[in-house]
């Protein structure tokens, strides 16, 4: 998910839980669920992901509705940004998931592969990106990705 935003400068602390986003009605992430009750419950710190699969599609989530404080806390600290510079004009439409490698309950690492749908303006675009997680002290994170 490194290629969804401009990376600045990695080692900043992780913030501490922000107010919810303006909330979309349906989830961003794909999943039939309402966002308060989705990903949004993982914005507001009241649930962590469960496999490293979940925690990519909160993070577009977190993407969509420009939740900073979530995709910094989520972020391995080895390779987070200072901030996250959102482009205003960049609208993320839709998530695909094409694949995981392993990311369970019982690992500690994992890979997702996902096509991401974005907007700017009347230009449409897709990114794909294979990206890797890491559970620490029970928690999945981002760690990279490889971009197409």
């Amino acid at each position: 998910m490194a290629g969804m935003s401009r990376r600045r400068r990695p080692t900043a602390p992780a913030p501490s839980p922000s107010p919810s986003p303006a909330a979309p009605e349906a989830c961003p992430c794909g999943l039939p669920a309402r966002y308060a009750e989705c990903c949004g419950r993982l914005h507001r710190g009241e649930a962590q992901a469960a496999t490293a699969e979940l925690l990519m599609r909160s993070r577009f989530s977190a993407f969509a509705v420009h939740d900073e404080a979530y995709l910094l806390r989520s972020w391995a600290p080895e390779t987070r940004p200072a901030e996250v510079d959102f482009d205003p004009e960049l609208r993320w439409e839709r998530l695909e998931v094409l694949g995981a490698t392993e990311g369970g309950a019982f690992h500690t690492e994992g890979t997702v592969e996902f096509r991401a749908y974005y907007r700017v303006g009347r230009e449409a675009g897709v990114l794909r990106e294979n990206s890797h997680f890491r559970r620490e002290a029970g928690a999945w994170v981002y760690v990279d990705g490889v971009v197409d």
